[in-house]
């Protein structure tokens, strides 16, 4: 087995040096980003990471674990499958993953339109909403993205998120990662994504979204 340390380190005692010599190998933060909403199978982040290769997550999976920052664990019978999930202190990169999608969705560069898993696409709810216009909003959301399930809770100008069968919510919405955000951040029709439900509080959460203005690149 490979251990960490063996890998390239910066001999630098800057924390920000130390946090890329824990998650700055290619596809590293990204599987931990797959981990913030629960545990997944291997399986599901290769599905939901259709670019890196069985071996490659393999690899990234065992120097998160030895990092500290992901463990895995068998789930109970009748399921009786091995599952990797983020430990407690892996969780708290949350923000990171928060700041840095935040910020680099200012680059003129960046491409709404790719595709998005369904994890990515729950922590930007999370992370794009605008707090102050939602501060009176309250509503409970569902939302099944592929062969996943989640529901939202806004109130107070927060969006919380957990894995859960979507009911007794307010709408929903039963579509792909990208049509979502096409919805979210494009302008396209509430039906264009499976849209059920009140259609006028619908409309409203969408209202609290918005890309930032891209970044100006002075050549």
């Amino acid at each position: 087995m490979v251990k960490a340390e063996t890998k390239r380190r910066y001999d630098d005692a800057c924390g920000t040096a130390h946090g890329l010599e824990l998650i700055g190998e290619r596809w590293a933060l990204l599987v931990l980003r797959e981990l913030m909403l629960g545990a997944r199978r291997f399986s599901d982040l290769r599905a939901d990471l259709p670019g890196i290769s069985a071996n490659v997550l393999t690899q990234r999976l065992t120097e998160l674990e030895e990092r500290g920052l992901v463990r895995r664990r068998k789930l109970p019978p009748p399921a009786s499958v091995q599952v990797y999930e983020a430990t407690e202190w892996g969780l708290e990169a949350e923000p990171i993953v928060q700041s840095l999608g935040r910020w680099a969705a200012r680059s003129p560069a960046h491409d709404p339109t790719l595709p998005i898993s369904a994890t990515s696409m729950m922590l930007s709810l999370k992370t794009m909403i605008d707090r102050k216009k939602a501060k009176n909003f309250e509503a409970r959301i569902g939302f099944r993205i592929g062969n996943e399930s989640f529901v939202g809770r806004l109130r107070k100008g927060r969006f919380k998120v957990a894995r859960a069968d979507p009911k007794d919510v307010d709408f929903g919405f039963n579509c792909t990662g990208a049509q979502l955000a096409a919805v979210i951040y494009g302008g396209a029709p509430l039906e264009s994504a499976g849209f059920e439900g009140d259609s006028d509080l619908a409309r409203k959460f969408v209202s609290f979204y918005t890309l930032p203005p891209k970044a100006e690149i002075l050549g």
